[in-house]
């Protein structure tokens, strides 16, 4: 089979910056390639045009344009026509809900939209007022597509409802891991009462709750420690220019002086201070999945993570982690309180979170589900 993926980001040397999106796209190409099959990603608002190939991928670097007049409309339609026009022996094309980028496109394939997380999506979680225009472009763009994949059933299903869509064309398919990259040579091995949370410094992280219940776990325990990695925004609530002035106002001045703020790091730097951390912790308000989560597991860590709908689909609350709605800090500090306190439900727990993730969150295994959901929609589109 020959997929193209359209996408704004994908982690490369030669593509500018890319988040969680970008990573779950490359581990499914990466083993997509590995099971003998074709790829094309087409990356799209770049600093210049630019095909190239790597490790048996064909990559296309498609140049941002500014036009002086319906630019959302124009550089859309020239997309369209670079994307056609390299289509040719592609069977078929996956795309994100994310700002509706196929909005106004007639792609000469079937097209899959994967719902990574619209702005329509994290705006209806987040309790926040939408562009109008913003849900006019994702709407047009989902509206159209053949079918959809999302990586949690509530993702999927809150999807569905926002924009109104037929049940029958979606499918639950996870993103997934490269085990073989996941290793921890010694779990037992961290640094004792050290907390880690991983992801962008912004209010839907749950940020702020973090740093209540981290005054508590400081009061406890003298010696605890957090650390905090992730490029810092804007506050959209305040107008702040920065979220982690915000958040570090929050903590007491005993907790901030145990607190280190690394900024973005490298993504081959994050798996140490991973394996570093004692306990990890994401009281996130708004994902579709949360990767930080299942790379933490994968690396046999204990995770106290956010219980709001797309975290059902991770982690069996006191089996293979620990789940609290991100408003109930007392939780938090009970549950990081007693993995604190117990080698043995430390290693048991991390056991657990290792095999679940070997269940379900295999990319190989991943890869094959996706491709046959991709030849499912093949044989319908032409049936």
């Amino acid at each position: 089979m020959h997929i193209a993926y359209l996408t704004p980001e994908y982690p490369h040397e030669r593509t500018a910056h890319a988040g969680g999106m970008g990573t779950s796209i490359k581990n499914l190409v990466v083993a997509l390639v590995r099971l003998g099959h074709k790829v094309r990603v087409f990356v799209y608002g770049q600093d210049e045009d630019l095909v190239f190939e790597d490790e048996g991928v064909t990559f296309h670097k498609i140049k941002y344009r500014n036009y002086k007049l319906g630019g959302f409309y124009s550089y859309r339609k020239h997309i369209e026509q670079y994307v056609n026009k390299n289509l040719i022996d592609v069977d078929i094309i996956e795309a994100p809900d994310w700002t509706g980028i196929t909005a106004f496109m007639k792609l000469d394939k079937p097209l899959v939209i994967r719902f990574h997380g619209s702005d329509t999506y994290f705006c209806h979680i987040e309790g926040r007022s939408q562009k109008w225009k913003n849900r006019f472009f994702e709407k047009n763009a989902v509206v159209k597509a053949n079918a959809y994949i999302a990586p949690t059933h509530y993702a999927g299903e809150t999807s569905l409802k926002l924009f109104g869509l037929k049940k029958d064309k979606l499918k639950i398919i996870p993103y997934g891991l490269e085990l073989d990259l996941f290793y921890n040579e010694d779990p037992t091995a961290y640094q004792q009462y050290n907390l880690l949370n991983i992801g962008t410094v912004i209010r839907k992280k749950g940020l702020f709750q973090l740093a209540q219940a981290f005054n508590k776990v400081v009061e406890n325990y003298p010696a605890a420690t957090l650390t905090l990695v992730g490029s810092d925004s804007p506050d959209v609530q305040t107008g702040s220019l920065s979220t982690w002035k915000l958040v570090e106002q929050t903590f007491t001045e005993r907790a901030r002086k145990q607190v280190t703020y690394l900024g973005k790091v490298p993504y081959n730097q994050v798996q140490e201070l991973i394996k570093k951390a004692h306990v990890c912790v994401f009281p996130s308000l708004a994902e579709t999945l949360g990767m930080v989560t299942i790379e933490s597991m994968a690396l046999h860590k204990a995770v106290v993570n956010t219980n709001i709908g797309w975290a059902q689909d991770l982690i069996t609350h006191e089996k293979d982690g620990y789940m609290h709605h991100p408003d109930e800090i007392d939780k938090y500090v009970s549950s990081v309180s007693s993995l604190f306190d117990d080698e043995e439900l430390v290693k048991n727990i991390a056991l657990h979170a290792r095999a679940t993730v070997e269940q379900r969150f295999d990319i190989d295994k991943i890869a094959k589900e996706n491709l046959s959901y991709y030849q499912h929609i093949i044989d319908r589109t032409h049936s």
